[in-house]
């Protein structure tokens, strides 16, 4: 089988740290083409990658006739970008969140089902070393019945790493929607549906923008979760932690607790109730701080996906799932009161 031709559509800071590189590691995949609208960004990774430099998605789909598409732009882009890219027969990609509405989600689903294309959503938490292993305890009954959580992503806002810096479309309600709800929270909204195997009913939100001048989208918020057999936590989000970055989650069982991303050296943690304490070394998890160059495994799987012809776990369901979860809390925080998921 000949390489997977590959496009990436928006050439800022994801797709420069995540998705070329990982493409270009990839045996089975060739970058065929690259979009950026600033000529110059698209010129830049054109060169990097010898592909080919465009402006116009439109224009590269119907030129380019490509397998598949990351598609690497502000959130208000994501959903028309991605239906565009199954219309015109390439499997996607998507940045997270994968949409603005639950609405424009399920036209996404339905234009890979009617293309019979494969959509997956880049949600790289599932990936993580503690995060799987974890979900493997959790499974084999290690923890017993789950009772809490808490989870947290929080750094100092995309400033530092966006292609635009202070300029940059993550701060615009027009383009980006939702602010560290959308950035991180959603990560992490995915990331507890996927370690407890259930869903979530009921959502409290208090989502704010206290921390940013420049920004008319939330950069601070806390949530309060309830999933479908009980189990409560806690999610929080947010652009102001300025000092270090924290992407960690506790899970409170009835036999251990289990750490994860908490202790600078050992990725998990468990503690057990006996007093038995394990540590796990897992390796670290991707993060902003390092320049982010590691393997987020998200786009080996994609092409494996693809190759192998198997649906991906994160599909555009999973996406929707994650997505309304966020949805449910910013609702929540405009009405004051809990939101309830169907």
């Amino acid at each position: 089988m000949e390489n997977l031709k590959i496009a990436v559509i928006g050439c800022g800071s994801i797709a420069k740290n995540r998705h070329l590189p990982e493409y270009e590691m990839n045996k089975a995949t060739q970058i065929v083409a690259v979009c950026d609208i600033v000529q110059e960004r698209a010129k830049e990774s054109a060169k990097t990658y010898n592909a080919k430099a465009y402006t116009d998605y439109k224009q590269l789909l119907q030129a380019e006739g490509i397998d598949a598409v990351s598609v690497c732009l502000p959130n208000y882009l994501h959903a028309p970008v991605s239906i565009a890219a199954l219309e015109a027969g390439c499997h996607v990609l998507c940045e997270k969140p994968m949409a603005t509405s639950t609405e424009e989600a399920d036209q996404m689903i339905a234009a890979a089902e009617a293309n019979n294309k494969k959509l997956m959503i880049a949600h790289n938490q599932r990936f993580v070393s503690s995060h799987q292993k974890a979900k493997k305890l959790i499974e084999t009954g290690e923890l017993g019945k789950i009772y809490s959580f808490r989870t947290t992503f929080g750094h100092g806002g995309p400033e530092g790493w966006s292609a635009d810096g202070k300029e940059s479309w993550f701060f615009d309600k027009e383009r980006a929607f939702v602010g560290a709800m959308g950035d991180l929270g959603v990560h992490k909204s995915d990331l507890l549906r996927y370690l407890l195997g259930e869903e979530f009913t009921e959502v409290a939100g208090l989502v704010e923008t206290s921390a940013k001048d420049h920004a008319d989208v939330d950069d601070n918020a806390v949530c309060v979760l309830k999933s479908e057999s009980g189990i409560i936590g806690t999610l929080t989000a947010s652009w102001a932690y300025n000092a270090l970055e924290d992407n960690s989650t506790v899970i409170f069982g009835e036999k251990a607790t289990l750490r994860l991303e908490e202790d600078p050296t050992y990725s998990l943690v468990a503690q057990y109730t006996n007093g038995e304490v394990v540590r796990y070394e897992l390796g670290q998890i991707q993060s902003n701080d390092e320049g982010g160059q590691t393997n987020t495994h998200v786009i080996e799987y994609f092409v494996d996906a693809i190759v192998q012809d198997f649906e991906p776990v994160i599909n555009g369901e999973e996406g929707k799932k994650s997505l309304q979860v966020i949805l449910a809390a910013l609702q929540s925080s405009q009405s004051k009161q809990f939101t309830t998921l169907k």
